[in-house]
């Protein structure tokens, strides 16, 4: 008995170990298969029964998760966030309105959509305007990077992490966003200062030289029907009505269509993700079953102490699976420790170039189009503009929320 118990610990170890390196040495395995690998070998050693591990499973996430997948591959397909972002340029003429363009319009947008989609849709769109008018990519990267994971703060469809706390706290879409979008705008405030202090090339006011263009592709009734069912999605949202469900009657509608084929929308849905997602589930299950959760539970115990633990662990295990850990020690209905949750595992995200799935993703498209960000062009802006925000969230919460 105590040899199976030993090797459940040690094969619960090996996973979280492996989601915290993104791969096992020697195996090809990302950490969507992980997850899975270690859920599989925990229930074959009894710890849960598969219909414990299927019932451990939100339902709710998940279906929400993929629907705002859907939304947003639509929007990108209809050609929805290259327009918006043609349309903005137009009102900057100076390498310092740019930053502040690009700022703004990345955390709002990631505000309103999944803050990786902006990642994956900006990133050539930014380095393409920055080659064209001979100006230094990397601020402006590192603007993307951050923009999107502040501005994803403020809202509970901002970020898959906030997805899961909007489900586990039923808060509503318009009291959480009530509160965290000053968090967002001030944090966003922080970060344009931060990047005008570090580069003094982005501090110029000079009027750019070459007009930037932006080649648009649009498929304009795909768009009109998306930003339409898009923006009732919204009211549904701001009405009270079932997150979940809301997003799905939404993804339904989009999905009947005669324009587009359904597997070009289907196939940018990161199923890995959604994968990785239920995987973690069952790994929660797994760590409450075998009482490894009470270690954190003094830490769950005061605002600060929660604050500091999220932010660890994320950026150890990375945020979504944090989030789940610290589910099970948070009362459903305290507001203020799941507003913290939410605030420290998203902002979190800015401390490092591995912390959170936006940077990598920007990371990764830069580099294809041969650009690098190093970890320590990264580090020196991602430690103070952490560090800030964090506080902001933290003294904003304590002032705003009641026990």
């Amino acid at each position: 008995m105590k040899f199976i118990t030993g090797i459940q610990y040690l094969v619960l170890a090996l996973t979280y170990l492996g989601l915290a390196l993104g791969k096992i040495p020697g195996l090809r395995m990302n950490r969507a298969t992980i997850s899975l690998v270690g859920s599989a070998f925990l229930i074959t050693l009894g710890i849960l029964t598969l219909e414990e591990a299927w019932q451990a499973i939100d339902a709710n996430t998940v279906i929400f998760l993929l629907s705002m997948m859907v939304v947003n591959a639509n929007l990108a397909y209809s050609g929805f966030f290259q327009l918006f972002l043609n349309r903005l340029i137009r009102i900057t003429h100076t390498p310092f309105g740019l930053l502040v363009v690009l700022t703004l319009s990345c955390g709002w947008l990631s505000a309103l959509f999944l803050n990786d989609t902006i990642a994956l849709v900006f990133t050539p769109l930014i380095l393409s305007l920055t080659q064209t008018l001979s100006l230094n990519p990397i601020p402006y990267l590192l603007a993307l990077g951050a923009a999107t994971n502040i501005g994803s703060v403020a809202t509970i469809n901002g970020n898959p992490q906030n997805i899961l706390i909007g489900s586990f706290s039923q808060i509503p879409f318009l009291e959480f966003a009530q509160i965290l979008t000053p968090v967002a705008i001030l944090g966003l405030m922080v970060q344009i200062a931060l990047l005008w202090l570090f580069y003094p090339d982005v501090r110029s006011l000079k009027p750019l030289v070459i007009p930037p263009r932006i080649r648009v592709k649009m498929v304009r009734p795909l768009l009109i029907k998306t930003v339409v069912i898009t923006s009732g999605l919204f009211v549904a949202f701001i009405a009270g009505y079932p997150l979940g469900i809301s997003a799905l009657t939404a993804v339904a509608l989009l999905l009947m269509t005669r324009r587009i084929k359904p597997e070009k929308i289907l196939k940018q849905v990161d199923w890995d993700l959604l994968v990785m997602f239920s995987g973690l589930f069952i790994l929660t299950a797994a760590t409450e079953r075998l009482n490894l959760l009470q270690i954190f539970t003094p830490f769950a115990e005061t605002t600060a102490g929660l604050l500091g633990v999220t932010v660890i662990l994320s950026n150890l295990i990375s945020n979504v699976p944090a989030v789940l850990m610290m589910q099970p020690l948070i009362n459903p209905q305290d507001t203020k420790s799941w507003l913290i949750l939410a605030a420290a595992s998203t902002l979190a995200g800015n401390l490092t170039l591995f912390g959170s799935v936006a940077n990598l993703i920007i990371v990764e498209s830069a580099a294809k189009l041969r650009y690098k960000i190093t970890f320590i062009d990264h580090l020196k802006f991602g430690v103070p503009v952490t560090l800030i925000t964090l506080l902001i969230a933290y003294f904003w919460i304590e002032l705003t929320v009641a026990l």
